[in-house]
């Protein structure tokens, strides 16, 4: 009779869960009674346990695939980051680390650095997607919300319609998120029942389903990451006994490294790796144990904040996470390059006296931080590597950001001034004299009043803008050395010299070489634009900072596209300068005009370049294309693919799309070509829109600068970009075919034809597995530099 009485009463309580599954209070209460009160569960499984193997063989490649692929980085729906084990557990938060308009700075919730434990982040405000009660079958599939929302997709899986109802369904990245705990999903569920996961995006098949939720029945055993090898973990110490010297100088020298390569994912190439043999990742981190004992992490909000100890050490701490593009920056470490650090920091002779202390308005500024270092060694430091260093504010501390990126045009070309032309004792006497007149945004940390200290930067900027002028109108008098010797060419050997950056409204992109026909505009970068670039944007800027701090760091990065602008313009004859600062800033506001014809643009000493042409704009860049041939790569060139010469003329002519015909496509468009021989696997290509603007210097309505007419596309071989806002798939015999309708594109009506012919939309049954060979080709052709890409922005039309 009592296990009659037992049953009746769960199944009158699950009733009672159901009717009123509106009320959390209660459906709260009905879980405690059903389950028993929630707690975090022991999920680590010993790494040679059967749970740990079935984990990280069978259930962790098909999250990563299905559910990492929208749920990484900051910009993670709810914070929910199942790019680790660690991140499952940790669970889901309603508050959005972007969020553009608090007022005052927000509590971080960084991965393995504000949290090391389940519970912590419970405190946190985090709840559980896994169940935390008691631990049987019914439980782990009932009363966890990863359980609910996979079921929730298998019974109502996307509608039968190829573009998805918009009044339903919502793919704009400041939507409003859910975030259901369990005691909220039966709302949920009533309120959204097409909205199981993966959301916007077919089911998973039954065979993936069954495999996650068998995993989640038996209680959802987790394993963190394989352990690295003996050969890895002697580079290990090899490199903490280089960074970890016990002289002043060794201890600042490994400071300024420490500060530069904090965002970076290092890693020991004096192995081989192709697509099955990966590279062990690490995060360089500050820690309050020296080498040899385990990592105890410094967890400020910036890499110069005190750290509130003596004695910091310097560690490499295995990357947990999958790597996904939005984030990934690879950077190699071996012995050459520790031979190039000898070479930079110890063999000069210097002194120093004393270690910087982490005051803000002093550990904020490099100029004066680091001013014992000399220049020319931190320059070349950041140029041997300059994709990743000018890569940091592209990817570093955030995974988007209209805010910041609205700074910079959607193409252009960077050149870099020869490290020899600015060796000399005047130039680091000039840069000594300037540290009061280079402080950043930074110093007054995350929360800021945006009007009245940037006034004080815009002043601050210009007192410096005049006196690097009047400096270099000694320098280059009558034009003297003022000729494209001034650009670096990489010393003969170094990919690093020229960069193209891609913006993709909210995400960018860096590559190495000049990618594409010539830009709009270029900028040429030296080591005190350089450095402060790094220090506004990715050093200084904290994601989680309040509405003037992230506004006055995208203010000041105006002042530093400028200064990059004017570098370039300077090597242009006087008149030319004028007439493309016109052009370049089309309607722009009286203060900005003032300030380009003024501080700005002082400078007044004729070019020594010798111009043969009517374009000396195209000249120029010409001169320094071919200048930098020997150490440009050609990665990206569409034209050396294995295709056709008429697949080839093809792609030529979707690459001249421009106008109404370029607006109407995403912003990255990822095409699969399959080559007409079999024998050769599908070719990758990105059609990357350049959208046009008569100025950047709007903060808030960016529309009203477009210039639509002038837009264009950037096709290049390979994947390029992080965030894919469409897919085409295409045989190489029907390339023509496409060029053919793409240049006929005149409305929405034409491009959605276009993808009922070639586009592989968000509704297409065969959507994973499409996703699925793309992104093991991408691997196999990209080894190291290669991460999952994100679906958060793939277009519903």
């Amino acid at each position: 009779m009592s296990r009659f009485l037992f049953h009746r009463k769960r199944f009158l309580l699950v009733l009672l869960c159901l009717v009123f599954s509106g009320c959390a209070v209660y459906a709260g209460l009905t879980f405690d009674q059903l389950y028993g009160k929630p707690a975090p569960q022991p999920r680590l499984a010993n790494a040679l346990s059967p749970q740990a193997q079935y984990y990280l063989t069978e259930v962790k490649p098909l999250l990563e695939n299905r559910c990492v692929v929208c749920h990484a980085c900051y910009d993670a729906p709810c914070q929910l980051k199942l790019s680790s084990a660690e991140g499952i557990d940790r669970g889901a938060n309603k508050t959005k680390v972007y969020e553009g308009t608090r007022l005052l700075a927000a509590n971080t919730t960084r991965m393995f650095i504000d949290a090391q434990t389940t519970e912590q982040w419970r405190n946190m405000g985090f709840n559980a997607v896994l169940n935390e009660r008691e631990q049987s079958p019914e439980a782990n599939t009932q009363a966890g919300v990863m359980a609910r929302l996979l079921q929730l997709k298998q019974s109502h899986p996307l509608p039968d319609q190829t573009v998805l109802d918009h009044d339903k369904w919502d793919f704009s990245l400041d939507r409003d998120q859910q975030c259901p705990t369990i005691e909220e999903m039966g709302q949920y569920e009533q309120n959204y029942p097409e909205w199981g996961m993966p959301y916007g995006l077919p089911q998973i098949s039954d065979a993936e389903n069954t495999t996650l939720m068998n995993w989640l029945s038996a209680g959802a055993h987790i394993a963190s990451v394989p352990a690295p090898d003996a050969v890895t973990l002697a580079d290990v110490d090899k490199w903490e006994t280089f960074l970890n010297g016990d002289s002043l100088k060794q201890q600042l020298v490994s400071r300024y490294i420490y500060e530069h390569l904090f965002v970076s994912h290092l890693y020991f190439d004096d192995q081989s790796y192709d697509d099955k043999h990966k590279p062990v990742f690490f995060n360089l981190v500050r820690s309050r144990t020296a080498p040899g004992t385990p990592i105890d992490i410094i967890g400020t909000r910036r890499p110069y904040d005190d750290p509130g100890v003596k004695r910091v050490y310097y560690r490499f701490q295995q990357v947990r996470e999958t790597i996904v593009d939005k984030t990934h920056m690879p950077y190699a470490l071996n012995n050459a390059k520790m031979s190039r650090y000898n070479a930079l920091f110890y063999a000069p002779t210097y002194t120093v006296s004393a270690l910087p202390g982490y005051a803000p308005e002093l550990a904020a500024n490099p100029m004066e931080a680091f001013r014992q270092l000399p220049v020319n060694s931190r320059y070349r430091f950041m140029i041997d590597n300059a994709q990743n260093t000018i890569m940091g504010f592209i990817k570093g501390p955030v995974c988007r950001g209209q805010l910041a990126l609205n700074v910079i045009n959607d193409r252009f070309w960077v050149f870099f001034v020869d490290p020899a032309m600015a060796d000399t004792p005047s130039v680091d006497a000039f840069y000594q004299t300037q540290a009061h007149n280079l402080r950043l945004p930074a110093e007054h940390e995350s929360n800021t009043l945006p009007i009245h200290n940037w006034i004080n930067y815009a002043k601050q900027q210009g007192r410096f803008l005049r006196a690097k002028n009047a400096f270099m109108n000694d320098t280059f008098k009558h034009g003297e050395h003022l000729t494209t010797d001034l650009i670096w060419d990489g010393n003969g050997v170094n990919p690093h010299a020229s960069l193209t950056v891609f913006r993709h409204f909210d995400s960018a992109t860096v590559t190495k070489g000049l990618v594409g026909t010539q830009p709009k505009t270029a900028w040429v970068i030296d080591y005190s634009l350089l450095e402060r670039i790094h220090y506004l944007l990715v050093a200084g800027f904290d994601v989680y900072g309040n509405f003037g701090h992230q506004l006055i760091t995208r203010m000041y990065m105006d002042f530093l596209r400028m200064e990059g602008e004017s570098n370039f313009l300077s090597l242009l004859p006087a008149d030319v300068r004028r007439q493309e600062l016109a052009d370049w800033y089309q309607g722009a506001n009286q203060h900005l005009s003032d300030f380009l014809q003024g501080d700005i643009n002082a400078f007044d000493q004729p070019t020594g370049v010798k111009y043969t042409t009517a374009d000396p704009k195209r000249e120029l860049l010409d001169r320094l294309k071919t200048k930098l041939a020997p150490v440009t790569p050609h990665r990206y060139d569409f034209r050396e693919a294995p295709l056709s010469a008429q697949a080839i003329t093809a792609l030529s002519e979707i690459d001249r799309l421009h106008g109404q015909r370029a607006t109407l496509l995403p912003e990255l468009t990822f095409i699969m070509v399959e080559p007409t021989n079999k024998t050769l696997e599908p070719q990758l290509f990105t059609l990357a829109r350049n959208s046009a603007h008569k100025n950047i210097s709007s903060l808030f309505d960016e529309e009203s600068n477009r210039v639509f007419a002038n837009d264009d596309v950037t096709l290049v071989r390979g994947l390029l970009g992080s965030y894919p806002g469409a897919f085409w798939r295409v045989k190489e015999s029907e390339l023509p075919l496409l060029a053919i309708q793409a240049k006929h594109l005149e409305s929405e009506k034409d491009y959605r034809a276009l993808l009922d012919k070639f586009g592989v939309r968000r509704t297409e049954p065969n959507f994973w597995a499409f996703s699925d060979e793309l992104n093991a080709i991408n691997q196999h052709d990209q080894p190291i530099e290669a991460g999952l890409l994100d679906y958060n922005r793939i277009e519903n039309r």
